[in-house]
């Protein structure tokens, strides 16, 4: 079990353990503390996040402003890869690409599956990340490029 599961796995069950556990995985990459992101589930190949519309994420629009909901892409995609990825391996974001497709007037929750990837013979992996609002309506998708190789030998 990699160190994020090992994690998780320390914090399920504890009072505040989801909240905790969701700060300590935000502060691995600094910026995402601005959104202040929510692991909802996390397992190996899967990871929901969710995001709450707050006056410091909005837009002059009063919406979750654009780079906001990149960054949940951002953290779920990363957090996945981080639980996912076999011990000998490593991976780096290379690309990202990003579709708005409605104002996001709510709260945010974003999901990525992995399942369909063979993470011992793939040399990238596409995140394909999906981002609702709280009515289930899909407001962002994003396809977050993950360059994969192995770990050089020490």
């Amino acid at each position: 079990m990699n160190r994020v599961l090992k994690l998780q796995e320390k914090f399920n069950g504890k009072p505040f353990g989801k909240v905790l556990f969701s700060k300590i995985l935000a502060g691995m990459a600094p910026y995402f503390k601005t959104i202040k992101p929510q692991v909802e589930e996390l397992r190996p190949n899967y990871m929901r996040a969710s995001m709450r519309k707050r006056k410091a994420v909005h837009n002059h629009l009063k919406t979750v402003h654009a780079i906001a909901s990149c960054n949940l892409c951002e953290f779920t995609a990363g957090i996945l890869m981080e639980a996912s990825i076999p011990k000998h391996r490593r991976w780096i974001p290379t690309g990202m690409e990003v579709s708005y497709l409605k104002k996001a007037k709510t709260d945010l929750t974003a999901s990525c599956d992995l399942s369909h990837v063979d993470w011992e013979n793939c040399d990238h992996v596409i995140c394909a990340v999906s981002v609702l609002d709280t009515e289930g309506v899909e407001v962002v998708q994003a396809n977050i490029r993950m360059k994969v190789s192995d770990k050089p030998k020490k």
